[in-house]
């Protein structure tokens, strides 16, 4: 990130940027930081955004050979067009002679470092990978946010905002100007306005959810369910956030046998650090061949669903019902 920053302050820029990966609020914040810096606000003349794999390469390359008017570089914003998965070998060999007016800005979610569109672009361009943020950083992140606010927040009330609302920096954004909104009269938020204002995160209900199933508490389980279908949540979504849940507890118990510490069991299982040592305790209680299980049920209740043969939401009150008995006592 700090190579982009350096380009846009010696106003020297690359041929083509790539912004790949899973924190979505940084890389819009960096796609247009280039775009400012490129084209002048308003200037539909030298500025041009495409977006889907419908994308047509060809149709690039020909805008991209066009002189800007009236302006120092023409801008072309590309997104989530799965050049970088496969396909776009004309525009991959392009990438070598693209013209110094011309700035191609490509965002996307995923990208395979074996394309060729990657290997043209790592060549020629500047390629930024947008990883989800740790803890640690996010926590340094809300803090400034809240000095320049003239605010602080109370050790509980941060550990429970991060509980309730997650890592994507998008959602902290939004839910912490809830907040300064909420204590507008005060200097510090405490536990209660956390409570208050920030409702929890469906992966938390579904966290609590696989709780109760595990600790037998099935119509506990089923209510959260129903809770989640109230807030319109698709019956298969819930599913996908269940069977993905147990799959952390999985990688969690291989990981932990391997002699892992919190933050490097984090980084592997892709997890906030806070998120390990709750997700431990839910998979001490649970044997690999029981949680094996359970995911395989799951997988059947998935198939059934696609292939027309049940209803989803009774798939997943099914799902529910049979992880509870996967508990020898219950």
């Amino acid at each position: 990130m700090r190579t982009i920053d350096e380009d846009i302050k010696n106003n020297s820029f690359q041929s083509a940027y790539l912004l790949y990966g899973a924190e979505g609020y940084l890389k819009k914040q960096y796609k247009d930081k280039l775009k400012k810096a490129l084209v002048r606000e308003g200037d539909t003349m030298n500025a041009a955004f495409f977006q889907g794999k419908e994308t047509n390469p060809k149709e690039l390359i020909d805008l991209a050979e066009t002189m800007p008017f009236f302006a120092g570089h023409r801008l072309i914003v590309v997104e989530d067009s799965g050049f970088f998965k496969s396909g776009a070998e004309d525009l991959a060999e392009y990438m070598a002679q693209v013209p110094a007016t011309t700035t191609f800005v490509f965002s996307e979610s995923e990208v395979d470092k074996r394309s060729r569109m990657y290997k043209a672009l790592k060549a020629k361009g500047r390629i930024v990978e947008f990883a989800v943020q740790n803890q640690e950083l996010l926590t340094r992140w809300m803090l400034g946010r809240l000095k320049r606010e003239g605010k602080n927040i109370t050790r509980a009330a941060m550990g429970e905002f991060f509980q309730r609302v997650g890592t994507d920096m998008g959602t902290l954004d939004r839910e912490m100007e809830k907040l300064i909104c909420y204590c507008l009269e005060r200097d510090v938020i405490e536990l209660a306005d956390v409570e208050a204002v920030c409702p929890q995160a469906v992966t938390n209900k579904v966290f609590d959810m696989v709780g109760a199933i595990i600790e037998c508490r099935r119509r506990e389980a089923l209510e959260l369910y129903y809770d989640l279908l109230a807030l319109r949540e698709p019956p298969m979504r819930i599913l996908f956030l269940i069977m993905r849940q147990y799959n952390i507890l999985l990688q969690l118990k291989n990981l932990k046998r391997k002699g892992m510490n919190s933050n490097a069991m984090a980084k592997e299982a892709g997890i906030p650090a806070f998120a390990v040592n709750r997700s431990l305790g839910q998979a001490s209680r649970l044997s690999v061949d029981s949680i094996k299980g359970i995911l395989s049920y799951g997988a059947q209740m998935e198939e059934a669903v696609k292939t027309g043969r049940m209803n989803d939401q009774i798939a997943v009150e099914l799902m529910i019902i049979e992880a509870s008995r996967q508990r020898e006592y219950c």
